[in-house]
C-alpha cells in the first residue's frame, strides 16, 4: 500500500495542473479542452452510495450558480462510464435534478493516480473526496480533502472560488467566515514608511498590519 501512496505525484498550489485526457459521460474530455475557464475536478469514493449522492444533487442544484461564473464542473470517480451513466439517471429520476456536467471514469486510475486522489490509508482502491480549483490559466488554486464517511459543504466550495474570484480581481484577501459583499482585507504594507501612511489611508483600519474594505 505505501508503494501506492509515494508513486503518486503531489500537486502543489500555484503550480500547474496535471493534465489528463479521459473517458467521460460527455464523451472524451481533456483538461485543456477547457482553458479560459475555472475548472472545478471532485473526485467521489463510488456510484450508487448514499454521500456520493447527496453531494451530487447538490452539485446539480448549483450548476448554474457555477457556469454564471465561469465554471466548469467535472467528477471523477474509478466506476466505468456505464455505471456514471446509470447512476446520473437514476439521480434525475429518483431526485429531479440533472446532472449536466461530465463524470469522468477512470477504471485504471490515471487520472486519480495523477492527482494523488487515492490514499490508501483511507482506502486502497477508491478515491476520497478530493476537490481541485484550477484557475483559467490551468493553475491549481486550492484543494480540499474530505474523507468517505463526510460529504462536502457544496456552498463552501462556491464560497472559495468566489473567494479566489474576488482576490484575482481586487488583489486583496478575504477574511474568515468571508461571504460576498463581506468587507475585504487589505495587503498589508511591507516598510516602516507604509506602515505609517496605512494609518492615514482611509481604510477601516485596526493596526497598520489588519485593515478592511469594502468593494
Amino acid at each position: 500500500m505505501s508503494d501506492v501512496l509515494t508513486e503518486q505525484p503531489l500537486v502543489r498550489l500555484n503550480a500547474p495542473a496535471p493534465q489528463f485526457k479521459a473517458v467521460s459521460t460527455q464523451g472524451d474530455i481533456s483538461l485543456s479542452d477547457f482553458e479560459g475557464k475555472w475548472v472545478i475536478l471532485f473526485s467521489h469514493p463510488a456510484d450508487f452510495t448514499p454521500v456520493c449522492t447527496t453531494e451530487f444533487v447538490e452539485f446539480a442544484k448549483l450548476t448554474p450558480t457555477f457556469e454564471e461564473k465561469g465554471v466548469q464542473l467535472i467528477g471523477l470517480s474509478i466506476d466505468s462510464v456505464w455505471a456514471h451513466i446509470a447512476w446520473v439517471r437514476n439521480i434525475e429520476e429518483n431526485f429531479g435534478v440533472k446532472i449536466k456536467f461530465p463524470v469522468i471514469a477512470d477504471p485504471d486510475t490515471k487520472v486519480a493516480q495523477l492527482y494523488g486522489m487515492i490514499h490508501p490509508g483511507a482506502d486502497s482502491t477508491s478515491t476520497v473526496r478530493c476537490v481541485f480549483v484550477i484557475d483559467p490559466k490551468q493553475i491549481v488554486r486550492a484543494m480540499i480533502y474530505y474523507p468517505l464517511t463526510n460529504g462536502r459543504s457544496i456552498n463552501e466550495v462556491l464560497r472559495l472560488l468566489e473567494a479566489l474570484q474576488t482576490h484575482d480581481a481586487n488583489n486583496v484577501a478575504t477574511p474568515a467566515n468571508w461571504e460576498p459583499g463581506d468587507d475585504v482585507i487589505v495587503k498589508a504594507p511591507a516598510t516602516q514608511a507604509g506602515a505609517e501612511k496605512r494609518l492615514t489611508e482611509g481604510y477601516d483600519t485596526k493596526d497598520w498590519y489588519f485593515a478592511k474594505k469594502s468593494l
